[in-house]
């Protein structure tokens, strides 16, 4: 389960860490605003301690994946997107996912497990309606060996023996976003 607080505020935003951060990236394309959000999804962490967001972004003609962490303390070694603070939950350091062991541990497991996105919910218990822009993810149920996360469209496995793929509005056909060879 993932939960989340419908109505609090986080100070800067996730749109502006990300502007911020996107364009100091060497992957970025040089002058390229951060667009609005085209699509995203949450994983879980089985442990509740660290927050799990992935979100996909339309730029020109492709889509760029930004996993990121949410964490309630610095993590040593992480990439480090920016701090934020959260009028429910305190003060939050926000990782590049791939950085973060969290992030990398769920997402292999998701792979292995055949898993998808985590079911939001308020922290009474209830059930989030999927959001408009909600993207749908299934790991493969297979899969041994080291995660590769697809920053951008032209990353494609070479070889992979579990993938993670999604759909959503504007992508009706899936799309591999990491897998593990």
């Amino acid at each position: 389960m993932g939960v989340v607080h419908p109505g609090a505020e986080m100070v800067p935003t996730k749109h502006e860490l990300l502007t911020t951060w996107l364009p100091t990236q060497p992957w970025w394309p040089p002058g390229a605003e951060v667009p609005q959000l085209e699509a995203s999804f949450r994983l879980d962490d089985p442990a509740g301690e660290v927050g799990i967001e992935t979100f996909l972004l339309r730029v020109g003609g492709g889509v760029v994946q930004v996993p990121m962490t949410y964490r309630s303390a610095p993590l040593e070694g992480g990439e480090l997107i920016g701090e934020t603070q959260h009028s429910a939950l305190g003060p939050r350091w926000v990782y590049l996912g791939t950085s973060d062991p969290v992030y990398v541990t769920e997402t292999t497991a998701v792979i292995r497990e055949g898993r998808g996105e985590v079911q939001l919910l308020r922290p009474d218990g209830t059930p989030i309606p999927p959001r408009p822009t909600a993207a749908r993810v299934q790991g493969s149920g297979t899969g041994s060996g080291r995660l590769t996360v697809v920053i951008s469209e032209n990353d494609a496995p070479t070889e992979a023996s579990g993938t993670l793929t999604a759909t959503w509005a504007e992508q009706p056909d899936p799309v591999v976003l990491a897998w593990l060879s």
